[in-house]
């Protein structure tokens, strides 16, 4: 761990300027083995090791937890920055100047994992874990896979306990604090990004470029120029004590919402696309209707009947209407996906594992050439269901997104969609795909896309058979 001896500012050691910088995000820093009050007022709890120190962009976490609202979500964090240097003067036995010597450190890419969660419970188990690997161990028993999603981004990671890498760190927070006074209530605003102590003596005719930050006890004269980023320390003789920090008084500086404006499309608008959806409807099943019986004998050879399968599904309006499909599972789907619970490979509500052992051999073709969802064109003539739209969801997943459900549902769910043409099935982001395409999807819609989509389906369907 870093020692006494590092300098402080405001009173605060690097270790504990990381932690405000995150409280003033609403975030508690939580390590092992570290005593702290796990705190009500914190929105969020950032569970880390505690020798890592790092800093991201919370944006597209707050999103997803929005989102999917998981009770824990796992950032496997990725820095590829580059370490930097040191220099060092050489002389010779005399004392002469030489020459600078400069040490490149290491520029490999460093991967660290920390935890967000809402839950003081699993706050106070990751505080009380005797070790890192006993930590993730019983979060893991403790929070069910489908209650729990992995995401990666990008941070900055470093090392609590290399000297030169926690003022890399402080270095990065002063650039990207915008008002250390939301948690550091001693400091006062001396420029356009300059903070002071207030015990501070800043000249008015002191000139601070940049990002600048003056500690306690500090007398800057007049005909100084600083430029930043920089960190003036607290002269240790006056050193202040550290303040307590009030959780409740902090302002969030993210949202957890972002308002999603659907395409408004006139009446004629609506009418070309319902017109579209009857005419293209009916000439697919002109074409396809003689696969039918093609795909109802081959099913009825393996597994016996019914030859379709209906789930409901929730339309225009919040209607729940059946959603027709080819069967392809098992007639003990059911029974067999409740004992695969836990070797789902799907975040969110979704159910979805490799080689599914619910599919029927006929079913794993079917599905594969996209045979399976032939009857839906049926649900399109009876107005269930679009062409192009949102992937068609039922109810208990509408839930997981109750920000943009509404959204979702001012169109008619569709056969093919951007989820359905752009997924790319990564582990940990499927249903962050699905939420996403079909979001953009609605506040996109237009003639130009639903052809683009249409298009690149039916090469999609054409590479399936070309494949089998």
């Amino acid at each position: 761990m870093v020692c006494e001896a590092t300098p402080t500012i405001w009173g605060l050691s690097p270790a504990q300027l990381h932690d405000r910088f995150w409280a003033a995000r609403g975030v508690q820093v939580v390590r092992q083995g570290e005593p702290s009050e796990i705190v009500d007022g914190a929105e969020l709890f950032l569970l880390t090791e505690p020798q890592i120190l790092s800093v991201f962009k919370l944006t597209r976490l707050v999103e997803f937890l929005s989102w999917i609202k998981p009770d824990m979500l796992y950032a496997r964090l990725h820095d590829d920055r580059e370490r930097g240097y040191r220099e060092r003067v050489i002389t010779d036995t005399d004392g002469r100047f030489v020459r600078f010597e400069r040490t490149y450190d290491a520029s490999d890419s460093r991967e660290a994992r920390v935890a967000l969660t809402s839950e003081r419970r699993l706050a106070h188990i990751w505080q009380k874990s005797p070790g890192a690997r006993e930590g993730w161990k019983t979060l893991r028993q403790e929070v069910p896979r489908e209650h729990r999603s992995v995401l990666r981004i990008k941070a900055g990671v470093y090392d609590r306990r290399a000297d030169v890498e926690v003022m890399q760190c402080v270095r990065e927070i002063v650039r990207l604090w915008k008002r250390p006074d939301s948690t550091v209530y001693r400091v006062q605003k001396v420029r356009e990004t300059a903070w002071s102590d207030e015990t501070a003596q800043v000249g008015d005719a002191t000139k601070l470029v940049g990002h600048v930050w003056i500690g306690a006890g500090r007398r800057i004269d007049a005909q100084t120029s600083i430029i930043g980023p920089r960190i003036l320390w607290d002269d240790p003789i006056a050193k202040p004590p550290v303040d307590t920090l009030q959780w409740h008084e902090i302002e969030p500086t993210f949202s957890f919402t972002r308002p999603v404006r659907p395409v408004r499309r006139t009446s004629l608008s609506r009418a070309s696309k319902r017109l579209f959806d009857i005419v293209f409807a009916i000439s697919a099943i002109l074409l396809t209707l003689p696969v039918y019986p093609l795909v109802m004998l081959a099913i009825w050879l393996e597994d016996g009947g019914p030859f379709f399968f209906s789930h409901q599904r929730e339309t225009l309006g919040d209607r729940e209407f059946g959603c027709i499909k080819f069967r392809s599972m098992r007639k003990d789907a059911d029974q067999i996906k409740a004992r695969l619970a836990g070797e789902n490979q799907a975040d969110g509500p979704q159910f979805f594992i490799e080689n599914d052992p619910r599919l029927t051999r006929v079913g794993r073709f079917i599905r594969k050439v996209e045979i399976d969802e032939l009857p839906q064109f049926w649900n399109v003539l009876k107005g269930d269901m679009s062409i192009v739209g949102p992937r068609p969801s039922p109810f208990e997943e509408n839930q997981y997104c109750p920000p943009w459900r509404e959204a979702r549902l001012s169109v008619r769910p569709g056969i093919t969609g951007l989820w359905q043409v752009r997924r790319t099935r990564r582990r940990g982001l499927d249903f962050q795909e699905w939420i996403k395409y079909d979001i953009e999807y609605v506040e996109k819609a237009s003639w130009g896309l639903d052809l683009k989509i249409i298009l690149q389906t039916i090469a999609m369907v054409i590479k399936g058979v070309l494949r089998s």
